[in-house]
């Protein structure tokens, strides 16, 4: 007993920092079906540009940023590990939160993922929250690090590959957590949040090695997280890899 209601806690801690809802929280699932093979290029065109657009926006956080973290190093009121202190909490916020600043639905929920044929080896739901906060906390760690390395500079490329990577990874979700194209999931888990991982990963490296060591557990994650969706989309009838236009059923 004591264990479920650890296990109770923990599941509900969890979701609540890393923002996931619970099924009493979820919206009531999507009644669109996919009722023929076209493409939706309005779907390709609002994924494009609300990427862009979430990533143009997070690149003038990082300017407004710099320009603060300069003022605070330059004010000798400010102990010497303020800007460190207000740099972490600033990425902490980046990792764990960086869906505010998209344009698209970004909820975080298991529906999916509970309503999907899976493989016998997928993870329980709890796993992917708890796997996602020890990867915020390394990105935090990691980029605080590169940060340092590069004279408390925001604008330079490593943050900007992470803010890509943020990006795409958000794109991803509502493509296949909020949308449920199991499809078009496939090739944008790769092209998006996996590949982008790793030219991070191999920058950051570059740049600071210890940086691009505590990053590389991400890339692992991802690897198993694209393996998953690509079965998970063989499971569920293989549709094909790119966004099905949608017919809205009547309830």
């Amino acid at each position: 007993m004591n264990e479920s209601n650890n296990t109770g806690i923990l599941e509900q801690f969890v979701n609540t920092v890393m923002g996931v809802k619970t099924l009493n929280q979820q919206k009531s699932p999507d009644t669109s079906i996919a009722t023929t093979q076209e493409l939706d290029i309005r779907a390709v065109l609002v994924y494009t540009l609300g990427t862009i657009l979430q990533i143009v926006v997070m690149i003038i956080v990082l300017l407004v940023m710099e320009k603060l973290v300069m003022l605070i190093d330059n004010n000798s009121s400010f102990p010497s590990w303020f800007s460190t202190l207000v740099t972490g909490l600033f990425f902490a916020l980046f990792s764990i939160r960086s869906r505010i600043f998209s344009l698209l639905d970004n909820t975080r929920s298991r529906q999916t993922y509970d309503q999907v044929i899976r493989p016998r080896w997928s993870p329980p739901p709890l796993v992917f929250p708890i796997v996602w906060m020890i990867i915020a906390i390394l990105r935090v760690i990691s980029s605080v690090l590169l940060w340092q390395q590069m004279n408390h500079q925001f604008l330079v490329l490593p943050l900007i590959l992470f803010v890509v990577h943020l990006a795409l990874g958000d794109t991803w979700n509502t493509i296949f957590t909020v949308e449920r194209r199991l499809g078009a999931a496939v090739p944008v888990v790769i092209l998006g949040p996996w590949l982008s991982a790793v030219v991070m990963t191999a920058i950051y490296w570059q740049t600071k090695p210890v940086a691009g060591m505590i990053l590389s557990f991400s890339c692992v994650w991802l690897t198993v997280a694209a393996v998953l969706v690509f079965r998970i989309w063989q499971l569920n009838g293989s549709e094909p890899l790119y966004p099905l236009k949608l017919t809205p059923v009547e309830k």
